[in-house]
C-alpha cells in the first residue's frame, strides 16, 4: 500500500468531516454563515416591482443609469443582510420597471419599508413652530443658480466611521462633492448652534434609544465634516446607507398621468407552502433517482460499484457544504441542477468502470487495469465536462441578458457540481480502489463484475 494513497486517504476523510460538520443540521451557522439559501419559489416571500422616472434623463443615457440603479439597489438590499435577493431591470417600449425579490419575507409591508431605504435621506430644519422643514440652499450649477434640499446624494460614497484619539468620542467622517460643498456651506452658516436632522422620506432616522438624529451645527462645513454625538451602532448604520450609493431616478408607478413615488406598481406575497411543495417534490424525486442509481451500481459493478455509492455519498456531502458555505442561493432550477450533476458523477464512474473491465477482460493485472481505465476514461470525462462547463457559462450569461434569473441559478448549481464530480470521480474513487486493490482484501475478478470464463491470457 503506497503512503501517498494513505495521505489522500486521510485527506478525504477530514475533507468530508469538515464538510460533514458544516451541514449538520443544514440551519447552522458555520463561520459567520447561514444555512442553506433558498430562493424565492422554495422559501416563499415578497415580489415587488417599481417603475422608474425617466422623463428627465437623455434616452441615450438611461441604459447606462439604470444599470446604475440596479447596482445600487443590490448593494443596498444585501447591506441588509438578504444577500439571496434578486433585482433585475425590465425594458418595454422606453419605459424600465425595476423588479425586487425578497425571499423569506413573507410581509408585503415590511418588504415595502426596506424598499423604502431606497431613497435618498433628506436633511431637515426647524422652522420657528418647531417643524421640520427641508434644509435648502442656492447653488450655482452651468452658470444657474438654483435651489436644491441637501440630501445624501450629495455625498460622497467614503463616509466612515472612527474614534477620536483622546476622548474615544465617535466620530462620523464624510465628504461632500462640489454641489453638496456649497450646499452645506449655506445650511451650515446659517443653522450654527441649531439642529440638523436627517430623514427618510416623511419619517425622521432615529437612533437605537428612540430619539430623532438631529446634530447640532457646530462649526460652518463645506466639502468635508465629521458628525459627533451618535452612538457607534447607529453611526454605522449611518455610514452604511450613505455609502451604498445613490439613486437619481425616483421609483414608483405612474397613474392618471401623475408619478407616484415610492408606491409600487405591483406588488405579491409568494406563499411558503408553495415553495415547501417544491422542496418535497424535489426531495422524492432525488431520493428515488438516487435509490435508483445506487441499485444499479451494485448489481452491475459490485465491489466498483459500492465503491462509487460511497463515493457519491461523500459528493453529496460536498457539494451541500460548498452550496452553504460561499453561500449558493438554491432555486428549483437549481435543485435541478443539483441532480442532474449527480447523474454526471455516476456517468464518470461508468466510464471508468467499463474501461477497466475492458482491461480485465483483457488479460490484465488488478491494478494495472484499474490504472488503465482510469487513464483511458480521462479523456472522455475531460472532453464532456468541458463541453458542460461551456453550455454552464452560455446559460449564466444569456440568463443576464435577458433577466432569466432561474436559468442561472441552474447553470450555477451544474457548473460547481461536475466541477466537483471530476474531482470524486477521479480523485475519491480511485484512491478507495487503489487501498483496496494495495491491501488485497478482494482480489476475486466477480467481484468487479468480470467472470473468471470472460478473462482472456491471464498474467
Amino acid at each position: 500500500m503506497r503512503r501517498g494513497n494513505v495521505y489522500l486517504l486521510i485527506f478525504i476523510l477530514a475533507l468530508f468531516g469538515f464538510a460533514l460538520w458544516s451541514i449538520v443540521p443544514l440551519d447552522r451557522n458555520v463561520f459567520g454563515r447561514e444555512g442553506l439559501r433558498l430562493g424565492l419559489d422554495l422559501a416563499g416571500g415578497s415580489y415587488l416591482v417599481y417603475q422608474a422616472n425617466v422623463s428627465d434623463i437623455e434616452p441615450e443615457n438611461r441604459d447606462e443609469i439604470m444599470d446604475g440603479v440596479k447596482g445600487v439597489i443590490e448593494r443596498r438590499i444585501n447591506a441588509l443582510g438578504i444577500l439571496e435577493s434578486t433585482v433585475q431591470i425590465q425594458k418595454h417600449e422606453g419605459e424600465y420597471n425595476i423588479v425586487i425579490q425578497i425571499p423569506g419575507v413573507a410581509d408585503i409591508e415590511k418588504a415595502k419599508e426596506m424598499v423604502g431605504l431606497f431613497t435618498v435621506l433628506e436633511f431637515r430644519e426647524q422652522d420657528q413652530a418647531g417643524n421640520w422643514t427641508p434644509a435648502t440652499g442656492t447653488v450655482t450649477i452651468d452658470g444657474v443658480e438654483k435651489e436644491l434640499v441637501l440630501s445624501s446624494r450629495y455625498f460622497k460614497e467614503n463616509t466612515e466611521v472612527t474614534l477620536h484619539p483622546t476622548t474615544n468620542q465617535v466620530l462620523l467622517l464624510f465628504e461632500m462633492n462640489e454641489t453638496g460643498a456649497q450646499l452645506f456651506k449655506q445650511i451650515s452658516t446659517r443653522l450654527l448652534g441649531k439642529p440638523l436632522a436627517i430623514f427618510l422620506g416623511d419619517e425622521p432616522l432615529r437612533g437605537e434609544d428612540g430619539r430623532i438624529i438631529a446634530p447640532t451645527v457646530e462649526a460652518v462645513i463645506e466639502d468635508k465634516g465629521q458628525i459627533t454625538g451618535l452612538s457607534l451602532v447607529d453611526a454605522q448604520e449611518l455610514a452604511r446607507v450613505l455609502n451604498a450609493g445613490r439613486i437619481d431616478v425616483p421609483l414608483g408607478r405612474w397613474a392618471n398621468g401623475e408619478f407616484q413615488p415610492s408606491v409600487p406598481l405591483y406588488e405579491r406575497t409568494v406563499n411558503a407552502t408553495l415553495g415547501q411543495d417544491s422542496i418535497q417534490k424535489s426531495i422524492l424525486a432525488a431520493g428515488i433517482g438516487i435509490v435508483l442509481l445506487l441499485i444499479f451500481m451494485l448489481v452491475y459493478y459490485r465491489l466498483p460499484g459500492l465503491v462509487a455509492c460511497l463515493s457519491l455519498g461523500i459528493y453529496g456531502v460536498l457539494l451541500l457544504a460548498i452550496f452553504k458555505l460561499v453561500p449558493v442561493t438554491l432555486t428549483l432550477p437549481g435543485v435541478a441542477g443539483f441532480i442532474l450533476s449527480l447523474g454526471m458523477a455516476v456517468d464518470a464512474n461508468v466510464l471508468i468502470f467499463e474501461r477497466t473491465k475492458e482491461e480485465l477482460r483483457g488479460g490484465r493485472s488488478l491494478g494495472a487495469a484499474v490504472e488503465a481505465g482510469f487513464n483511458r476514461a480521462w479523456t472522455a470525462i475531460r472532453d464532456s465536462n468541458i463541453t458542460t462547463f461551456i453550455a454552464c457559462l452560455i446559460l449564466f450569461w444569456l440568463g443576464g441578458e435577458l433577466g432569466a434569473l432561474m436559468v442561472r441559478g441552474f447553470a450555477v448549481t451544474l457548473f460547481i457540481g461536475v466541477a466537483l464530480s471530476m474531482f470524486t470521480a477521479i480523485t475519491v474513487t480511485r484512491t478507495f480502489l487503489r487501498l483496496i486493490i494495495g491491501s488485497r482484501a478482494v482480489s476475486n475478478l466477480a467481484a468487479y463484475g468480470v467472470p473468471v470464463h470472460t478473462v482472456r491470457n491471464m498474467k
